[in-house]
């Protein structure tokens, strides 16, 4: 049985934050933070002392590639992934998701550590935290926020605005203890990790 669910909000490069969060088993948020490069994420985990006694939930990063031209930038979201072969892939711009840190969750999986991938926008729809305003924007994170604090609980989180990549850290800690309990399913594999969100 874990004693830890860690969510990892991971950013798509070095000069975007991701989030960590990590909530102990009786529901309380023991640790937020926000984290820049690959670097730190390493040193977190390297220095986390209850790993083994953890489930681990990242997300997927978007890939955030310079494309040229507006309708490939526009569509890029709602291309179906390789089941169009009538479009050129220039510059891969059908890759929705951004490989960063693939290499060293994969590590972690081979070395025992209970590990898993989660898409943060599925999750927060799943978890009723899924807002009418634009992702990201100070509504948006206002209504996460606010969210978190009345229907899960988190009286602990302050009144001022916390960054959003805190909160879909939060979002992950939440859906890594529902995968736990066995409420999740496996929705695709990337990069050799299967990706879940709730049934």
């Amino acid at each position: 049985m874990s004693n830890y669910f860690i969510g990892l909000s991971l950013g798509a490069a070095s000069s975007i934050e991701s989030g960590i969060a990590v909530l102990q088993e009786n529901g309380e948020l023991c640790y937020v933070d926000k984290l820049f490069s690959v670097n730190d994420v390493v040193f977190f985990f390297d220095n986390f002392s209850s790993l083994k006694q953890s489930s681990i939930l990242v997300s997927l990063p978007w890939d955030n590639a310079m494309l040229n031209g507006k309708w490939r930038v526009l569509s890029k979201p709602y291309q179906l992934i390789h089941e169009n072969n009538l479009f050129l892939n220039k510059d891969n711009w059908m890759q929705r998701f951004s490989p960063r840190g693939s290499d060293y969750l994969l590590k972690l999986s081979e070395e025992g550590i209970d590990i898993k991938r989660f898409e943060i926008y599925l999750t927060r729809q799943k978890l009723n935290l899924y807002s009418n305003y634009k992702e990201r924007s100070p509504a948006d994170c206002k209504f996460f926020q606010s969210e978190l604090k009345l229907k899960y609980g988190f009286s602990s989180l302050p009144s001022n605005m916390m960054p959003a990549a805190q909160l879909e850290a939060i979002a992950g800690a939440l859906l890594a203890r529902e995968y736990k309990k066995g409420n999740t399913k496996r929705i695709f594999d990337y990069n050799g990790i299967e990706v879940v969100n709730l049934i």
